[in-house]
């Protein structure tokens, strides 16, 4: 009498759980990664934005002083500071530690291009 096999034993099903396990523990940590430069792309976008109406109010104005800022896109907080000669802004969002700044003028940091976007 021939016994007939049909399905997975419970050894093949658990060693098929393993296997899915150790995917799933190196793909999530991976996926963080990329929200987060997901997130610091839309500051940078946002802050790369600024400059152009900042520099469209300074053209009009010939002062950065009165350039009001525009709102940040989805859960991007924006901040401006700007004087006659020059202007920093920084953006921060709400699911990363990281901020980005960014200067014009008299407001570019020391080590980085005017109107260059920074994150840290």
């Amino acid at each position: 009498m021939s016994r007939t096999r049909e399905g997975f034993t419970l050894i093949e099903l658990l060693i098929v759980v393993v296997i899915i396990g150790i995917l799933a523990a190196i793909a999530i940590p991976k996926f963080g990664e990329t929200k987060e430069r997901a997130y610091i792309t839309s500051m940078k976008s946002d802050l790369k934005n600024m400059v152009s109406g900042a520099e469209a109010s300074f053209s009009d104005n010939n002062t950065y002083a009165n350039f009001v800022k525009p709102a940040g896109s989805s859960g991007v907080t924006l901040t401006f500071s700007g004087t006659v000669t020059g202007w920093t802004a920084s953006a921060s969002h709400a699911l990363t530690t990281k901020v980005c700044t960014i200067g014009v003028g008299t407001g570019v940091a020391a080590g980085v291009n005017d109107g260059e976007p920074k994150c840290q």
